[in-house]
């Protein structure tokens, strides 16, 4: 018996939609979309058997028929309305769809009611003509309104299942236009649309696996659907050969039977290439496994542990170390060798191992910027299969590779470390246990681990030389104060040696002297003991401020104007080393005198000051105090500096002042004087209080903490 094309199309379409309901049944997990499409697959698998086994073993009437088209119809309607109403789109259309598909089943249902009442039947080819281009058109339309009104990431997902509906409705509006036309349904057309709907169904088993959210985990065995593809690829292939040849016999006159050897000849050919080719085997497995396939990763897990791996690395395991333990753990790579480019940019030098016993970089020269292998990974930022390299050289460009990374049975991979589009590195990675078979799915994880890996050592990099810039800043800061007060102990020196030729005879400019020296001797050499950071053992106790007023003042004797000291509190004791305070009182004064002229005046004074304001001498307005004057209840001591110089303005105090090496006395200053001053009053617990007016005069209140051992009246 000669299988009829009907049969055969129509058996294969109802196979396939059998294997596709029993994968969505398998796959559901529970949610309504989900249903409406196993429904519509399983309606769509008895509405094509029953059309097959009409077509040559059963006789069905045409009544049967017809009411086996508009479940199927009405089922996909109901996919789409469920869709549509999802999105809250096309409301009206979808209850006039509803309303045509179970009107015409009321219609058939209601035939032999209509036949007793004498009423006139339908006539079933008529119905079965009309309502099929009728629904045809509306499923079209809704189709349109529902992928047209998507949004643009929904687009995606819906493609496929829009792709294969609009292939079902658009050939069933032309058949039923055809039979519009020719007062009946042509028999070759209905028979070949058994293989239409057979096509409609890996896309829609696509569109199910590309929405989650209809609860449809679809996952079949990567072996059996691509050998299944190859299979109807084949089939499809040859079906359109034997269409030709058909067509070439009967168009082709005397040579039309030659002919058609000849081209089934050039067929068997192209298909056994075809087959053959390895490239293409390669492209339809990467289609499959990216558009149908689950993932090999769980990409959760395998980011969590990644993160983890760089974030936690373990104790003693260098940085650039673990970042390419963090590597090569995703594919279970005993360890590798990382070659990172140095600072001036010419060489990439092995300079990571994992494990570290594992692999020597004695053994790896570095390579140069522009060695083959560099500039490959440059260009494309490829993962390199150095399996496929050695068998397929043309593939990666010809290009060579280092005497020590040829090793066969050592290396396998090499992945690019990018950061945006430069190359600071690559990673060569041993060649993991088998069974290992690199796929695309590896090549871009691999890509996108070794760029987040490259971003981590660039910031490892950044932070290192931050750390290195802070240390040199640190020290210059150092070396600037230091500086500082040896101008102070160098002008004291000075001083001295400009006197030594009028009282170099008086006995007292001579003990003066001595004295002089031997305090800048002894200054000089705690200074030099900071600069080399060795430990200075602490010299505060308890001082009386007054005495330390009157000291400094008395060390600003040789300028003018020549401060005096008014009133003086001598029970007021602070705890504070007394060299050191000495010199920032002594900075204040001289910096007083610096903006006075001779015929000016300069008071220095010591009384009681509790936590608020300083007062508003010369009518100046206090600047914002340093630190929070709210917070300062603790009784305090007040050594205050006060001029008739030129004066600052409010901008100067509050942005400029405090700010450290920003001078207004060009290369004779250093611009750290008073934020020395500040510094240390703070770091006794106190503060400092400047108040000024432009061309009246300043005043600079540093206003300290008492000593517990001796505040006035205990």
């Amino acid at each position: 018996m000669i299988v009829s094309l009907g049969l055969l199309s129509y058996g294969l379409a109802a196979g396939s939609f059998l294997l596709l309901t029993l994968l969505l049944l398998t796959s559901w997990e529970g949610r309504a979309q989900g249903v409406r499409l196993i429904v519509a697959s399983a309606v769509t698998t008895l509405w094509a058997a029953l059309l097959a086994l009409g077509s040559q073993v059963l006789l069905v009437s045409v009544p049967v028929v017809l009411l086996a088209e508009v479940l199927r119809y009405g089922a996909w309607f109901v996919v789409l309305t469920g869709l549509a109403g999802s999105a809250g789109i096309a409301s009206g259309l979808s209850r006039a769809v509803h309303v045509v598909w179970i009107g015409t089943i009321v219609l058939l249902l209601a035939t032999p009611v209509l036949v007793n009442v004498g009423l006139p039947a339908p006539q079933p080819i008529a119905v079965l003509a009309n309502a099929g281009l009728l629904m045809s058109l509306m499923g079209l339309v809704l189709v349109e309104q529902i992928y047209r009104n998507a949004r643009q990431d929904g687009r995606f997902a819906l493609k496929f299942l829009v792709i294969a509906l609009g292939l079902m409705f658009v050939y069933d509006l032309f058949l039923f236009s055809q039979a519009q036309l020719l007062k009946g349904i042509e028999p070759a057309s209905w028979d070949a649309r058994g293989f239409v709907v057979l096509i409609m169904v890996p896309l829609l088993a696509i569109a199910a696996r590309r929405n989650p959210q209809w609860s449809l985990n679809v996952f079949v065995s990567r072996h059996v659907v691509f050998y299944t593809t190859t299979f109807m690829v084949v089939g499809v292939y040859l079906l359109l050969m034997a269409g030709g040849g058909y067509l070439i016999r009967i168009y082709g006159g005397t040579w039309g039977r030659a002919a058609q050897l000849v081209f089934f000849a050039g067929a068997g050919v192209v298909l056994f290439a075809l087959i053959a080719s390895g490239n293409l085997r390669r492209r339809l497995r990467v289609f499959l496994n990216k558009h149908f396939y689950r993932n090999k990763y769980d990409y959760r897990i395998e980011w969590l542990r990644f993160i983890q791996t760089l974030s936690a690395p373990e104790e003693g395991v260098e940085t650039r170390d673990n970042a390419l333990r963090a590597i090569a753990q995703i594919i279970g790579s005993p360890g590798g060798i990382a070659f990172l480019r140095t600072e001036d940019g010419e060489e990439f030098r092995p300079q990571a191992t994992w494990p570290p016993e594992g692999f020597d970089l004695g053994r790896h020269a570095a390579l140069a910027a522009s060695s083959e292998l560099v500039g490959f990974l440059t260009r494309n930022q490829w993962v390199i299969d150095l399996k496929e390299l050695r068998e397929t050289p043309d593939a990666y460009q010809n290009i060579s590779l280092p005497d020590s990374l040829a090793d066969r049975d050592r290396f396998r991979l090499v992945v690019p470390l990018t950061h945006g589009e430069d190359l600071i590195g690559f990673a060569v990675l041993a060649d993991p246990p088998p069974p290992f078979s690199l796929n695309y799915e590896d090549r871009d994880l691999l890509k996108t681990v070794g760029r987040h890996v490259a971003v981590h050592l660039a910031q490892y990099d950044a932070d290192r030389r931050l750390s290195e810039s802070r240390q040199f800043e640190a020290y210059h800061r150092l070396t600037a104060f230091v500086m500082h007060d040896l101008k102070n102990l160098a002008a004291q020196l000075a001083l001295i040696v400009s006197n030594a030729e009028k009282h170099r005879r008086n006995p007292e400019f001579v003990d003066d002297a001595i004295g002089t020296i031997a305090n800048s001797t002894e200054r000089m050499q705690r200074l030099i003991d900071q600069l080399q950071r060795r430990e200075v053992q602490s010299l505060s106790r308890n001082v009386s401020l007054a005495n330390i007023a009157r000291t400094a003042a008395s060390r600003c004797q040789a300028r003018m104007p020549i401060p005096s000291c008014g009133a003086m509190d001598d029970e007021l004791w602070i705890e504070a080393d007394p060299e050191r305070l000495a010199m920032i009182v002594e900075h204040v004064i001289r910096n007083a005198q610096e903006a006075t002229e001779e015929g000016g005046s300069i008071a220095v004074s010591v009384s009681l000051g509790g936590g608020g304001g300083a007062e508003g001498e010369n009518g100046g307005t206090d600047a914002a105090p340093v630190g929070d004057t709210g917070q300062l209840r603790v009784p305090m001591a007040a050594l205050t500096v006060s001029d008739s110089g030129a004066g600052m303005t409010r901008e100067f105090i509050d942005e400029r002042l405090f700010k450290p090496f920003d001078t207004t006395k060009g290369s004779k200053g250093m611009g750290i004087g008073a934020f020395q001053v500040r510094e240390y009053v703070q770091s006794l617990g106190g503060r400092v209080d400047v108040a000024s007016i432009v061309g009246q005069g300043t005043r600079f209140t540093l206003r300290i903490p008492l000593s517990d051992k001796a505040v006035p009246g205990t």
